[in-house]
């Protein structure tokens, strides 16, 4: 029974370590938004400091490529792109991270889309 649970245990701890679960695959894209501090500068739907990032979304829905190139411009930040404010590079932000930031922001140009046919 003892070396049945010691290796149940064992083979648990090494599921953790090989398959570490990235913050935003616990976090839905908002609250990772929020907690990457996007959402101090950037507000859904309204400017703060930076545009909104429903018109983000709007700009770049079509564009090919255009998650790659939101998520490298979220990991090293742009200047002239949207106004005289440039935004700050974020390398605390992982690129996985990134990635999945850019997916939800480009996600928020097709809900924009389905309010405005309602």
């Amino acid at each position: 029974m003892y070396s049945t649970l010691s290796f149940a245990l064992a083979g648990l701890v090494a599921l953790t370590v090989a398959a570490p679960v990235t913050m935003a695959q616990q976090l839905s894209g908002e609250a990772l938004a929020k907690a990457s501090s996007c959402l101090a500068c950037h507000q859904i739907d309204k400017k703060r400091v930076g545009p909104p990032l429903a018109v983000i979304a709007q700009r770049f829905a079509a564009s090919e490529g255009a998650q790659a190139y939101l998520a490298d411009s979220i990991r090293n930040g742009s200047r002239g792109r949207w106004g005289a404010v440039p935004m700050p590079a974020q390398p605390q932000v992982s690129g996985a991270d990134a990635q999945l930031l850019a997916a939800w922001i480009l996600s928020l140009a097709s809900q924009d889309t389905a309010q405005t046919k309602q």
